[in-house]
């Protein structure tokens, strides 16, 4: 298999980050396009501060590239790799911050079943302050497909609703 194969699938997959790159700078976020093992990544930052939230602010991080096919391997490695890249960009006293609410999504018009088994299973919690939630984006002709956890997490849960609401508005 061909890492930079070209095509209608590839397309579609390219199309896909472009429209989330677009929803993203709508929602006021700061866009930037590094590279994970040679492949773009769209990197989508933005923090909010509500009164609900008794005066706290959360960082909301998107991380999202293109790949053949999704498979559990390369999921949790850019899982890995997202969380630790939005590890090195917070600023702040570690301890003192808040939490950073962290959506790593491979999108792909192929899925393994276990790959979007296992974003579906639970979020990724590092430290007290770095909650992932990874997700699977299938390119489908029929439209597109959304895999994630939806559920509570026992830390950072105050957030809850407010990332659920940002995912479904960055990932149609």
């Amino acid at each position: 298999m061909n890492p930079n194969a070209t095509g209608p699938t590839a397309d579609a997959a390219a199309e896909y980050l472009t429209a989330l790159q677009e929803r993203l700078t709508r929602d006021g976020c700061t866009v930037t396009s590094p590279h994970w093992k040679d492949r773009p990544v769209v990197i989508g930052r933005r923090a909010d501060r509500k009164a609900r939230w008794f005066g706290t602010k959360t960082e909301v991080f998107v991380f999202a590239a293109a790949v053949p096919e999704i498979d559990l391997a390369t999921m949790a490695d850019f899982t890995g790799w997202s969380m630790s890249y939005a590890k090195s960009l917070r600023r702040g006293i570690p301890g003192a911050r808040n939490a950073a609410m962290v959506l790593p999504a491979l999108v792909s018009a192929r899925v393994q079943p276990e790959a979007a088994q296992w974003a579906a299973q639970d979020a990724r919690v590092v430290g007290a302050t770095l909650i992932g939630r990874p997700l699977t984006v299938e390119t489908r002709p029929d439209g597109v497909h959304v895999t994630m956890y939806r559920g509570q997490v026992p830390v950072g849960g105050l957030f809850t609703k407010h990332v659920l609401e940002k995912a479904a508005l960055y990932f149609r």
